[in-house]
């Protein structure tokens, strides 16, 4: 049966530290055809094969950045989804990032997500994210300035973990500025 589970896991996994490093976001593109154009093997991406390099937009973020996935099973209905929060901070405002905060929440972006154990896992992948953002300023001078943006998205499977696709010059250009 194909829902049959085949593996299981110690109980005293390698330890481990949390919080988001950078996402890398990645323009929706309805030509892309996430079946023939990426490889998949065991729920790990390896290899992009659309011939041309994807472009990812790289935020790098210090603390205040979270993503949590559920999967939800329902019984009465025979389904299972996956729903995607996430929240980053950016700490500082300027025109250029309201006005790319603005695009992707026009959009609806795939979003590459690594964390400080090197994982990096992509978001959205089939469906896209949904992206939202507010401005903050503060009220004193210790307080956040910048923005905060919340991410959802809702899949069919769990975001797949990525092999090292994104970081060859053939498959993947990242852009930081």
């Amino acid at each position: 049966m194909a829902c049959d589970i085949s593996h299981g896991r110690v109980a005293n996994t390698c330890k481990t530290v949390g919080g988001i490093k950078a996402i890398y976001v990645w323009n929706w593109d309805d030509s892309f055809d996430v079946d023939t154009d990426f490889i998949i093997t065991n729920d790990v991406i390896s290899a992009n094969v659309s011939g041309s390099p994807i472009e990812l937009f790289k935020y790098e973020v210090r603390g205040g950045a979270s993503f949590d996935e559920a999967g939800e099973s329902n019984e009465e209905n025979g389904t299972v989804f996956y729903t995607t929060t996430g929240t980053v901070q950016l700490k500082r405002q300027d025109s250029q990032t309201r006005k790319e905060l603005k695009l992707m929440a026009y959009g609806r972006p795939r979003i590459l997500v690594e964390d400080w154990n090197g994982d990096m896992k992509t978001y959205g992948l089939r469906n896209g994210c949904n992206v939202s953002f507010s401005t903050a300023s503060g009220t004193a001078m210790g307080d956040f300035n910048g923005y905060t943006i919340n991410i959802s998205a809702m899949e069919v499977e769990p975001a797949n973990f990525n092999g090292a696709w994104y970081t060859s010059g053939s498959e993947a250009t990242i852009i930081t500025s």
